[in-house]
């Protein structure tokens, strides 16, 4: 008999409060995970980033888990990155505070990339700033017709070097990255699809078929071979987030205490532009 803390719980017993946790849902051998956060786009909070990581870390441990997909609720918004809300309130000016939250990322980020089974990114909305680095951690991705992908931490007094510096460049082409990253603009679906930043797009109505369709491909596939294979492939996603994320952690947590990123957060909560002309001057 396989012991109980190596082989995964039920997912009733998981109690989350951000993300809904399904296994076998809609077709055996699929384990699916909802940022459940409609109200904000499902932007995620630090609890949510510690319940993603304890999902992916519980699909790991279940053998009868072949794939997992990652998601949003509602039809607005896969995810949107991080709650501006929260980073406003707890983390601005307070470095130790978003060093801490940093670490309940890259927790996630880890579990779901070592996870040793494929995983499919279900793009059903908006898919923004850190809602992309979660695009991109996993294997494959499916979008709606009508969604769209965006980077946005220059605009908004971040660095995404949360994935997106590391990974963009692997995915999409380094002049591609540059794009995205410096000016910030979205990418319609179609766009995705010829750059690389999705596997398929299909009409809204055809998503879950579309999805259902290839976990089904992914499920009959061998385990172990499937699993060493994504080791394999991993390589160089892990290489550039080994080599850098620690670094971006400090960085990222010094940053908050500068007037870029105050005045970015502060424009986004207060539904206003970012005076960039005021930044230049220091003024903001």
């Amino acid at each position: 008999m396989i012991m109980a803390h190596i082989s995964g719980k039920t997912a009733e017993e998981s109690g989350f409060a951000r993300i809904l946790y399904e296994k076998h849902g809609r077709q055996r051998g699929r384990a699916t995970v909802t940022i459940n956060r409609p109200e904000v786009y499902n932007a995620f909070d630090g609890l949510t980033l510690t319940e993603m990581a304890a999902a992916f870390h519980d699909a790991a441990l279940d053998d009868t888990i072949a794939v997992l997909v990652l998601t949003g609720a509602g039809d607005k918004a896969f995810c949107t990155g991080a709650d501006l809300k929260e980073q406003q309130e707890q983390c601005v000016g307070r470095p130790q505070a978003y060093w801490k939250w940093m670490g309940a990322f890259i927790d996630a980020h880890d579990r779901l990339r070592n996870i040793g089974k494929p995983t499919v990114a279900r793009l059903n909305g908006m898919t923004v700033g850190g809602g992309n680095e979660f695009n991109m951690a996993c294997d494959l991705a499916v979008a709606a017709d009508d969604i769209y992908i965006r980077q946005v931490g220059t605009a908004r007094g971040s660095v995404p070097a949360g994935g997106a510096t590391q990974w963009l460049p692997m995915i999409v082409g380094d002049r591609r990255a540059r794009e995205i990253l410096f000016l910030c603009e979205e990418i319609p679906a179609a766009k995705a699809l010829e750059w690389g930043l999705v596997n398929e797009v299909v009409p809204r109505a055809r998503l879950d078929e579309a999805v259902d369709a290839m976990c089904g491909k992914l499920i009959n596939k061998l385990p172990g071979c499937i699993r060493y294979t994504k080791q394999q492939l991993n390589f160089w996603r892990d290489f550039s987030w080994s080599m850098t994320i620690g670094h971006a952690r400090d960085w990222l947590a010094l940053n908050n205490l500068t007037h870029e990123t105050r005045e970015g957060i502060s424009a986004f909560n207060e539904k206003r532009p970012v005076d960039y002309a005021a930044v230049r001057r220091g003024l903001a």
